[in-house]
């Protein structure tokens, strides 16, 4: 492989599958424990593949739409009441 675009061309569903397990378990199908830089560079080639082939709910990381917990709270003002204000 010349460059890393043209490894992430390359991997299949199942080979993605296999980095994602690694990546999570800390270890190779093999059962050899993964390094940091293996890790790491598992990790990126896995979201570098989810980025072209899946949808973006789908992919690591994803944290769909958020709303603050605070928002559905009514405070009230009291530092601008109406009645506060002479």
């Amino acid at each position: 492989m010349s460059s890393f675009n043209e490894m992430i061309q390359n991997i299949t569903p199942e080979i993605y599958q296999s980095l994602k397990l690694a990546v999570e378990i800390g270890k190779w199908s093999d059962g050899g424990k993964l390094t940091a830089e293996q890790r790491e560079l598992s990790l990126q080639a896995m979201i570098a593949w989810e980025i072209q082939n899946l949808p973006e709910d789908q992919r690591t990381g994803y944290m769909g739409p958020q709303e603050c917990s605070s928002k559905s709270i009514s405070v009230p003002n009291i530092l601008f009441k109406s009645d506060a204000i002479h």
